[in-house]
């Protein structure tokens, strides 16, 4: 279903406004979704701050696999024919009545798209519209990179809102793997130097596969992740059937665009390892790999050749940053990478403004939930109570 006009109505701060040249759709319809592809393409390449996380082929495929009839919220601006800002949306209703981002928990960064030519009215066009549209729901973006181009909607608001931390993302600096060995303790960076050379005496080749090998090797990648995490704990959306389609269906399309680089691994002539990395202007990720558990049984250190892959992608691509994406883990410490803490904005109208303040208390207590189960659990070990 399209709801069309000019970018008018009520503002956020219960007044009226309008952006004069511009027209918004809400587009609630799946299969209008999936003819927006040219269209989303052409404003993904005139938005620097894009991620492949918006890209045409990530949200529509994971809206084919996670999506829920009647609740697709895409608030798009036109400008004559021309598509210059686009908000991808779903309705939820818990914990309250919201409009959140598509993509959900497998999609490291939440934003929307906006044409850096005319970024002025494109965002203030987004800003009403988004007013507009939302009516009773509370407009919630999650895991926000700092200097997303939701950031000039945060600032243009007129309603309440509030912003507070969301993920925490651990990047580097785009740089050749010497100069990130480089950056290490003398001691440290000695034991890395060692580690490529064992990678290169044992043989281990790597080479990105072409668009036409992506779906096979992107299911060698899928066995392989589920093989190195037997019988330890893993994320298990990433064993079930719908993420397995959703990651081949969508990442196809986006090696073809180069939003995304499949890299496999071979050893003896057996592919060993396939890592998924996904690009963008400002930044190169290492999203999902697989390993054979017998790669360290032959003493080859896997987070050193992957790394070495994910450098080479920003060799000449004029990024900013490397990130190891979403997650605090201890590994990824070694590398010494810069902490950066997403953001989630919140937006409310006046009505709305109570799903505001129970948003916050959720958020409050589920931030407390997390720091009582954190200290439960050193409390266990300090007792001996952990598991060896």
């Amino acid at each position: 279903m399209y709801t069309t006009g000019p970018v008018t109505g009520h503002s956020a701060g219960g007044g009226t406004a309008a952006v004069a040249g511009l027209a918004c759709e809400l587009v609630t319809d799946e299969r209008a979704f999936a003819g927006l592809a040219a269209d989303w393409g052409r404003l993904y390449g005139r938005c620097a701050t894009a991620t492949p996380f918006q890209s045409h082929a990530w949200l529509h495929s994971w809206w084919l696999s996670y999506g829920r009839r009647g609740r697709l919220r895409l608030l798009l601006v036109r400008d004559g024919g021309d598509l210059v800002a686009a908000a991808p949306l779903t309705a939820v209703r818990r914990p309250v009545p919201a409009w959140v981002p598509l993509g959900g928990a497998i999609s490291d960064y939440g934003d929307v798209l906006v044409d850096d030519e005319r970024a002025e009215r494109a965002v203030a066009g987004l800003t009403e519209g988004l007013a507009a549209a939302a009516r009773t729901a509370l407009i919630d973006f999650r895991e926000v990179r700092p200097g997303g181009a939701v950031e000039r909607v945060y600032d243009r608001w007129h309603g309440p809102r509030r912003r507070v931390d969301d993920s925490v993302c651990l990047e580097l600096p785009a740089v050749p793997m010497d100069e990130l060995v480089g950056r290490l303790p003398s001691a440290k960076a000695q034991r890395v130097r060692a580690k490529r050379r064992k990678l290169t005496a044992l043989g281990v080749e790597r080479r990105a596969v072409g668009p036409e090998e992506v779906d096979g090797a992107l299911r060698r990648l899928l066995e392989l992740h589920q093989l190195q995490w037997q019988g330890r704990k893993v994320t298990g959306e990433h064993l079930r059937p719908r993420f397995h389609e959703h990651l081949v269906r969508s990442v196809g399309p986006m090696v073809r665009s180069g939003d995304a680089v499949v890299t496999e691994f071979r050893l003896d002539g057996d592919v060993v390892a396939v890592d998924l990395t996904l690009l963008s202007r400002r930044l190169a990720g290492g999203y999902l790999y697989g390993a054979h558990p017998g790669l360290r049984e032959r003493k080859a250190d896997v987070a050193v050749m992957l790394l070495d892959a994910c450098a080479e992608h920003t060799r000449d691509g004029g990024r900013a940053a490397l990130s190891l994406l979403r997650g605090n883990e201890p590994y990824k410490h070694h590398w010494r990478p810069d902490p950066v803490v997403n953001q989630r904005l919140l937006l409310a109208r006046r009505r709305t403004a109570p799903l505001l303040s129970a948003a916050l208390c959720d958020v409050a207590a589920r931030r407390r939930g997390k720091e009582l189960l954190l200290r439960w659990e050193q409390r266990k070990e300090r007792d001996g109570g952990g598991r060896s």
